[in-house]
């Protein structure tokens, strides 16, 4: 089986290709094996989606048997929309090869928690933001789990298990919390770390967050007087 190439950050820069079929196509997932999926169905019907595959499961490794056939059913020219980031993808890599096959396609993207749409110069932009940064949490944590091994080694162990927290995905996760938009859940997923290491690694998150909140208005005023 061939492995899919990881995409070019500059490619989701590229222009929406001329023909669009204006088709929007939806796809949920649940975060937990019982939750209802009638409030995300619910969303993405009162967008406009044509269909919607819903997958139920969702554990880490769980097989995801609607987003395939989603993806199998899609069309160049249309837009595969979801209710969330942290519903598509499981992690920030996750999601970045996953788009970045879909601009291959000549697929749009549309997410309607954080109000991100590919087919937008704005929405290519901030997804040539998250592949830079999935990159660059890449080569840091190889980087440092090469460093790790190396002590490892010179205090006589041959290996250990590293640190879920590493200091470059809590700097990651410093830079998102401030958003609203992006609740400490869907960053946890997209980081590919729990909430609760979140919690347990960044004492002032709630001051993070309470300051993005307070941008917002600020923002509006600003805009307001112009």
């Amino acid at each position: 089986m061939s492995v899919p190439l990881e995409p070019d950050p500059f490619e989701l820069l590229t222009a929406e290709p001329a023909m669009r079929t204006e088709i929007l196509i939806g796809y949920a997932r649940g975060s937990t094996g019982g939750q209802k999926l009638d409030r995300q169905i619910d969303a993405l019907t009162a967008t406009g989606c044509r269909r919607t595959f819903a997958d139920k499961k969702s554990g880490k490794d769980d097989p995801r048997p609607e987003l395939k056939a989603c993806h199998a059913f899609l069309q160049r020219g249309d837009t595969l929309v979801v209710p969330a980031l942290d519903r598509y993808g499981r992690s920030l890599k996750d999601l970045v090869n996953m788009v970045g096959e879909l601009r291959r396609r000549e697929i749009g993207f549309s997410s309607l928690h954080e109000r991100l749409d590919t087919t937008t110069p704005g929405g290519r932009l901030v997804f040539h933001v998250f592949a830079a940064l999935a990159e660059f949490i890449r080569e840091l944590i190889v980087s440092g789990t090469r460093e790790g091994l190396d002590a490892a080694r010179a205090r006589g162990n041959v290996g250990g298990r590293p640190t879920v927290a590493t200091p470059e995905i809590i700097r990651a996760a410093r830079t998102l919390l401030p958003n609203p938009e992006q609740s400490i859940t869907s960053i946890a997923k997209l980081l590919n770390v729990s909430p609760g290491t979140l919690y347990n690694h960044i004492p002032d998150l709630q001051e993070l967050r309470a300051a993005g909140r307070a941008a917002i208005p600020a923002q509006a005023e600003t805009g307001s007087e112009r």
